[in-house]
């Protein structure tokens, strides 16, 4: 059963145990791992991966050899803008790796996210581990996953109702902030993975990796303050990290913010946990490359050591397989999600202002 998300709007929580088709949940997903096997759309796409990656580094030489001829023009502020494209082409690149979807031998896939992702992308890969791990096993549940827990954003009405203060002002308009505080977020990153250099003791490869970033960042911003005026160089840094902060937050935003949230606790199998709190989002190739595959991400959630390339052909699988199941699928629109994110983002907000004009705070307390 498809949906196009418009009912999930207010994200209800989850109250009871998903029923799957009168089976077992952990027969039904062992079913649908069965179909998918079958299909051989568990096979790596190592090929494919190197065809991507070279178009990255042609693309990245081509701009280095426009920053060398520019000079000191503003111009420049196009280069900082294709760079923030590129290094998060390269961070979908290290997301896969880690996810081991690139390589059959563990190894390389580490070696490719650990020090690829953490040179080209400039993110930590202890940091992304950690962080992405959890909300891959508990997505949308309060209290385990990191993705719905943040100090400036609200995504439950009680969390919104508690903020104080300037952060009380925020969640009041937090969809309408939202995508603007993308801009952000690219330095964020950096600095998340600054954290986690300094203060992570016990962070497997912590100085080996470490190295590389501060490598990175050393020949990065080296090679921008030689070359450039201060201020240019600062003008340039500040447009290369908006791009790459809002292009990583408009990719993962809307594959499950709106997407009903699980309460503390609450035991959910695991193919209904997956499937019930995640969002795709339909529109093509040019959505596919535009959002790393992440578009896919029912199916990325089920299976995520998939290579990118197969996610299209399980999608046609897993929705089958849930509309014979009568479990719902979500998918709709790129500009729909956006839309649905900044609306239930409001709504969430509602309770910042008045915990009682909020529709969904009036439900829960009813019950």
């Amino acid at each position: 059963m498809s949906n196009d998300d418009r009912s999930n709007e207010t994200s209800p929580l989850i109250r009871t145990r998903p029923r799957v088709g009168g089976t077992t949940a952990g027969s039904t997903y062992s079913a649908l791992l069965q179909l998918v096997k079958a299909e051989g759309l568990l096979e790596r796409r190592t090929g494919y991966y190197c065809a991507v990656f070279a178009v990255l580094i042609a693309v990245l030489t081509l701009a280095g050899g426009a920053f060398a001829l520019l000079g000191a023009s503003w111009f420049q502020l196009i280069v900082a803008g294709v760079l923030g494209v590129v290094f998060t082409q390269f961070a979908f690149l290290s997301h896969e790796a880690a996810h081991r979807q690139v390589f059959a031998s563990h190894t390389w896939n580490d070696r490719a996210a650990r020090y690829g992702g953490t040179f080209l992308a400039g993110v930590s890969y202890a940091w992304w581990m950690n962080k992405h791990t959890r909300h891959h096993a508990n997505p949308n549940t309060v209290g385990k996953d990191p993705d719905i827990s943040f100090e400036a954003l609200s995504f439950r009405p009680e969390d919104a109702a508690a903020k104080r203060g300037l952060l009380r002002g925020l969640v009041r308009v937090q969809g309408y902030a939202f995508f603007p505080l993308l801009l952000l977020e690219g330095a964020n990153l950096h600095w998340q993975s600054v954290r986690t250099y300094v203060t992570g003791r016990g962070v497997k490869g912590r100085w080996s990796e470490g190295s590389v970033f501060l490598t990175r960042f050393v020949l990065y911003l080296g090679v921008l303050f030689w070359f450039l005026p201060v201020g240019m160089a600062f003008a340039f840094l500040g447009v290369q990290l908006a791009v790459f902060g809002f292009y990583m937050g408009i990719a993962f935003a809307p594959n499950h913010k709106g997407m009903p949230v699980l309460e503390a606790g609450q035991k959910v199998d695991f193919f209904s946990r997956q499937v019930l709190t995640s969002r795709n989002i339909h529109g093509g190739r040019w959505v596919e490359h535009f959002m790393g595959g992440l578009n896919y991400q029912v199916e990325h959630h089920l299976f995520p050591n998939m290579a990118r390339p197969n996610l299209r052909a399980a999608r046609l699988v897993v929705r089958r397989f849930c509309a014979d199941h009568d479990v719902p699928y979500t998918e709709t629109n790129l500009i729909r999600s956006y839309a649905i994110v900044v609306r239930y983002l409001n709504r969430v907000g509602l309770a910042a202002r008045d915990p009682f004009a909020c529709p969904m705070v009036q439900r829960y307390r009813t019950r």
